[in-house]
């Protein structure tokens, strides 16, 4: 993950307009305010003191309410941590670090929105002064970069009559990789979408399965010494390995678009990781450029 681009004036201009609170009436809320109404209606009908005495402890509640609400929203800041590989299609973890100056805070939701993810976390109590990893659960429907604008943060505090949330502009852009897949048969080089050179011949002194076991002759590299033989039979025995069969494969990406071009990419990106699982050297070629074959876990992202 990425920081983006900086926002543009209507971005921007959006921000200014956004009121700073959202409230959202719970259903418990709803009946709470139902039951107030009647309340308030009966005491204007009826003149009762009692029932008076009621309707102002019922709206008082509602003051309460949005005062504890507010208090717990005020000072918090939020850094977006992200995850270590996204997956289009399937769940994957997602985490914020949340802190506040001072004073606690109390049942907070933490949601993405504005971007092409939904992820959620939450936390019961966050400590003052103390920096807590939220931990949640996303999910991405397509591959590629998702530009992400900002976090939700709501909370029912302290009654669950009503859910108070507000927006933290945080600019950032996750890669989403495409979905994961059978890849299929990948021994061929003659596979579609794939070619592949010719594989070196198994021969000594590789770093494959060990071939044969001889006297360490004068001028050859110590590092290649069988210890545990070499203890065994009191000289230096030396290790002769054979060379791992490897070949290097160029992958194309087709040109498509669409939906045709994500179920390519999907197949590409399956085979990709199951070859570089045996091995082999991968690269790419596309319209937009050359990736050049290499192998290891880098090569793969």
């Amino acid at each position: 993950m990425k920081p983006s681009t900086p926002p543009t004036f209507r971005e921007k201009l959006r921000g200014w307009m956004r009121p700073p609170r959202r409230l959202k009436i719970t259903p418990a809320g709803r009946a709470y305010l139902v039951v107030t109404l009647g309340v308030g209606v009966g005491a204007l009908n009826t003149g009762n003191n009692l029932l008076y005495l009621a309707l102002g402890l019922l709206l008082s509640l509602v003051v309460v309410s949005g005062v504890l609400s507010e208090r717990v929203m005020q000072g918090l800041r939020v850094r977006r941590l992200g995850t270590a590989g996204a997956y289009a299609g399937e769940p994957f973890a997602w985490r914020w670090a949340l802190s506040r100056e001072g004073g606690w805070a109390f049942a907070l939701t933490l949601r993405e929105v504005g971007g092409g993810i939904q992820a959620e976390g939450n936390v019961v109590a966050l400590p003052p002064g103390e920096e807590t990893v939220v931990r949640g659960e996303a999910s991405a429907a397509r591959r590629g970069p998702v530009q992400l604008t900002a976090v939700e943060i709501s909370t029912p505090w302290p009654f669950g009559l009503f859910i108070k949330s507000r927006e933290l502009d945080l600019q950032d852009e996750l890669l989403v990789y495409p979905r994961r897949v059978a890849p299929g048969a990948v021994q061929d080089p003659g596979a579609p979408g794939a070619t592949g050179d010719g594989g070196r011949a198994r021969r000594g002194d590789g770093a494959g399965d060990l071939a044969e076991l001889r006297e360490l002759q004068a001028g050859e590299d110590a590092r290649r010494v069988h210890w545990l033989k070499s203890a065994t039979a009191g000289k230096w025995v030396r290790a002769l390995r054979e060379h791992e069969e490897r070949r290097s494969y160029r992958l194309r990406v087709p040109a498509l678009e669409g939906e045709p071009l994500d179920r390519a990419c999907e197949q590409l990106a399956a085979r990709a990781a199951r070859l570089l699982e045996l091995g082999h050297e991968v690269g790419l070629e596309s319209d937009a450029g050359i990736l050049r074959p290499a192998g290891g876990e880098a090569q793969g992202r």
